[in-house]
């Protein structure tokens, strides 16, 4: 069993959306007679971006899985998102595989999403190759992206593929390490041809730079080098792919995707030089006391599974995607939740392939396979046969903008929450929470698109219409000056009447000083049983607000004199006291709006730090600072959350994708005059029209 296990290869493609990751998963498929025809994104024929959303944006927005064999070899391979709105689905499913395929596009370079994708690699020490694609494109370039990978990736570029010719005249490419050119048809067919005279020096002065990197990874092979004796293919080899599957570097290749240049090569590149679940080795969990422990890919040793992406289907329920890192598995069988603390049971076993689903007899060590309804499992659990030990699952990327969300129609009232709830078992990317102070129910994610997206799905997969629209802003309001009045509740209407009557002293307090109630009563003019009373009504009308409606905050209520009746007054005739003599001081005690201030952290290239910081004070924020982390630069600065609502979008075209933030609740501060207003004006007409 081990042999079979020595032949599987799990290769995750990543990186920037319209790179070709699909494009280059579906000449493989077709290459491999896996399909029997070459689908194309523009389209909407692929294997791998099969779902609705996908067809129409021409771009993956979950990842994908196929299946295919070269040479005895069993490859999956896994077409992530690489558009930041999806970004999240990409870095649950990198580590079930054991190698990362960074695909950069000739022209463009690499981008935002590469990055992302490249801390991942280097989080768990993943072996990768870049194959930079498009090289057929105008104003394509090989070593411009070389260069930027060096740089993006975080990690040594070595190329061992050098192409013949550039952009239109593209054609083909050197293998550096054995010597052999490949000239391609208009059919993506290859021929062995000798290297073109014209990159005879050039190849040569690539493989001498290639064979001193490479012998530095070898004491013995470094000696022959510094001697001059000629180093063997084979021993070269096996040196470069040591290499590889240390993490040294990444090796690097090329080709078109399109016209179907490489990928023949690419098969046995990935056959002979990514890592099996073998060579990918332990895996670390921790045991129950939280203290690390190593799991050994053995196929003979208990069960361990890890859950690294879901599926949701209304009809089919839920799909439970795992990597087996240990153990066995049959068709059936029994294992336990360590994360949930349940039982699960599976009556079959299946394997993706793009939309279909396909049952299989057996998995084991590496195997990527799927479960259908299990009770409680979802996306970063542990699956054992009993062991209690848990693989840390990556977190999700954090989401940077919210909407509102709501039913389109009455029949959607009902059916909505539940189908949201569904729809985040699927996407870790997505947040929901409730609002209580706007009564909003409030979705976040990734970007706008990612939450148009979302509504998109739940109208097709559950027929249920979710509205968005940006939400609404908690405000506060506060007085600045200190009032004394009195509230006088007296009602008479035969029998018993009602009077309640005192007299309060509103005074604001400190910033974030919240409410204060002060019993300051003497000589018992309003009874003690009474002052809860006059409390609750001047705590219940505060929350009502003055100006706008929303809750008022900061300021101190004293109670210091009043009136009773021995007959009529009561606790209700007091609280309506309370809430008179609130009102009646609010009115005069000069009330201002407050907003919430968020703490922002903006972490962006240093070449952008200018634009951002100008952008930031255009959204009244006071910039706080500068720090450096990961080679860029984070500026902290506080900024109203109504300049917040759509800011992910704009960092992402100031930066070109690169920029991130971070934002929390910092304190509460009085709006300008003039805004406030508006607010003012806009609650009001909502109000009315409501």
């Amino acid at each position: 069993m081990s042999e079979e296990i020595k032949t599987i290869r799990n290769v995750a493609f990543a990186g920037h959306g319209g790179a070709g990751k699909t494009t280059l998963a579906e000449a493989m498929l077709f290459k491999a007679k896996v399909t029997n025809r070459l689908g194309k994104v523009e389209e909407g024929n692929t294997v791998m971006d099969f779902q609705p959303e996908e067809t129409k944006k021409q771009q993956s927005i979950n990842t994908s899985f196929c299946k295919y064999t070269h040479k005895n070899h069993t490859v999956t391979l896994m077409d992530t998102p690489g558009d930041q709105n999806f970004f999240s689905s990409a870095k649950t499913c990198i580590p079930a595989a054991d190698s990362i395929g960074f695909i950069i596009d000739g022209v463009g370079g690499p981008s935002a999403m590469t990055e992302e994708a490249a801390a991942s690699a280097l989080e768990y020490a993943m072996p990768s190759f870049v194959f930079i694609n498009k090289l057929d494109r105008e104003r394509s370039d090989f070593q411009t992206c070389l260069d930027a990978c060096n740089t993006s990736l975080k990690k040594k570029i070595v190329p061992i593929w050098f192409p013949i010719g550039s952009e239109d005249s593209f054609s083909g490419f050197v293998n550096i390490i054995t010597g052999q050119a490949y000239s391609y048809d208009d059919e993506g067919k290859s021929t062995k041809i000798d290297i073109p005279a014209d990159m005879a020096d050039d190849i040569q002065m690539a493989k001498e730079e290639f064979t001193e990197n490479i012998a530095e990874l070898n004491d013995e092979l470094l000696e022959k080098y510094l001697e001059g004796e000629e180093i063997s293919v084979d021993d070269l080899k096996e040196t470069f792919r040591q290499g590889i599957l240390d993490a040294e570097f990444y090796p690097a290749i090329c080709g078109s995707a399109s016209k179907m240049i490489g990928v023949d090569q690419l098969f046995n590149f990935i056959n002979d030089y990514m890592p099996s679940p073998l060579e990918r080795g332990e895996w670390t969990a921790k045991d129950n006391k939280g203290e690390a422990v190593t799991i050994t890919p053995d196929p003979d040793g208990d069960f361990v599974g890890f859950v690294f992406n879901t599926i949701v289907d209304p009809y089919a329920g839920r799909l439970s995607l795992i990597r087996v890192i240990s153990g066995s598995l049959g068709k059936e069988g029994n294992f336990v939740n360590v994360t949930k603390d349940s039982k699960e049971r599976f009556t079959q076993l299946l394997e993706i392939a793009g939309k279909e689903q396909k049952p299989t007899e057996k998995a084991v060590p590496g195997s990527i396979v799927a479960m259908a309804k299990l009770k409680s499992t979802l996306t970063g659990d542990t699956l054992t046969s009993g062991n209690e030990i848990q693989i840390d699952a990556p977190s999700p990327l954090p989401p940077v903008i919210s909407f509102a969300i709501s039913p389109k129609s009455k029949s959607d009232e009902d059916k909505i929450h539940e189908a949201v709830r569904k729809i985040l078992e699927e996407d870790t990317g997505l947040q929901l929470e409730r609002n209580e102070e706007t009564r909003q129910t409030i979705l976040s994610g990734r970007g706008l698109v990612h939450i148009e997206v979302t509504a998109e799905k739940i109208q097709r997969k559950f027929n249920v219409g979710m509205g968005i629209e940006t939400p609404k802003v908690p405000y506060r309001e506060t007085f600045k000056k200190q009032v004394r009045v009195q509230g006088k509740h007296k009602k008479q209407s035969g029998g018993h009447g009602q009077y309640g009557d005192c007299w309060i002293i509103l005074e604001p307090l400190p910033k974030g000083g919240g409410f204060e109630f002060v019993d300051k009563i003497v000589g018992g003019v309003i009874p003690k049983q009474y002052i809860p009373a006059v409390e609750a009504g001047v705590r219940d009308s505060s929350q009502k607000g003055i100006l706008a409606g929303f809750p008022c905050v900061d300021f101190r209520a004293t109670v210091d004199y009043g009136s009773y009746h021995s007959v009529d007054s009561s606790e209700m005739a007091f609280k309506m006291a309370g809430s008179l003599a609130f009102k009646k001081a609010a009115e005069e005690a000069n009330a201002v709006l407050l907003e919430p201030i968020m703490k922002v952290a903006v972490k962006v290239p240093d070449e952008s730090t200018g634009d951002i910081m100008g952008d930031l004070n255009s959204r009244r924020g006071r910039v706080l600072g500068m720090d450096s982390e990961d080679e860029k630069q984070v500026i902290n600065a506080n900024v109203p959350m109504a300049e917040m609502l759509r800011y992910a979008p704009d960092l992402s075209s100031m930066t070109g994708g690169r920029g991130t933030f971070t934002m929390e609740f910092e304190m509460y501060d009085e709006m300008p005059h003039d805004l406030a207003q508006k607010v003012i004006e806009r609650v009001k007409q909502e109000n009315e029209e409501g």
